[in-house]
């Protein structure tokens, strides 16, 4: 899925000294998919010079919850991180783990209904449907 094709919509969320963790969740009786797709990690006004680490709280395939450290970010050496579209499943808290920010977190939330995805079903079709290819008939040409 294109981050930023149809169904997609700007996030953003900041993390501070008070307010350390942030989650990303959508309504459980929502049937659509949904992808927080993160861009980039970056300090912003007012920063100090500390190490300012985030991770990402989730949970893993035996449904356990982790937490995995993502970015650490410092004003005079690394103030930003680009993340390349990295893909989370919601939910999903991001945590300010150390250093008191603010840290701001962009990306797209993605969105795919289910009735988009069923174009495939509709577009099948039988072996009766689809015409018969015939092998080229190889033609003599002049030499």
């Amino acid at each position: 899925m294109e981050p930023h094709g149809p169904g997609s919509v700007l996030f953003g969320c900041e993390l501070t000294d008070s307010a350390k963790s942030y989650t990303f969740k959508v309504d459980e009786e929502d049937d659509s998919d949904h992808i927080l797709a993160l861009s980039v990690v970056c300090l912003t006004d007012g920063a100090k010079d500390e190490c300012n680490v985030v991770e990402v709280v989730g949970r893993n395939h035996e449904n356990q919850e982790i937490s995995v450290p993502v970015a650490n970010l410092r004003l005079s050496c690394q103030p930003l991180l680009s993340l390349d579209n990295f893909q989370l499943q919601p939910p999903v808290t991001f945590r300010l783990a150390a250093g008191s920010g603010p840290v701001h977190l962009a990306g797209w939330h993605q969105i795919t209904h289910r009735e988009d995805v069923s174009f495939e079903e509709e577009d099948d079709m039988s072996e009766e449907e689809i015409a018969a290819v015939m092998p080229a008939k190889k033609q003599r040409g002049k030499q």
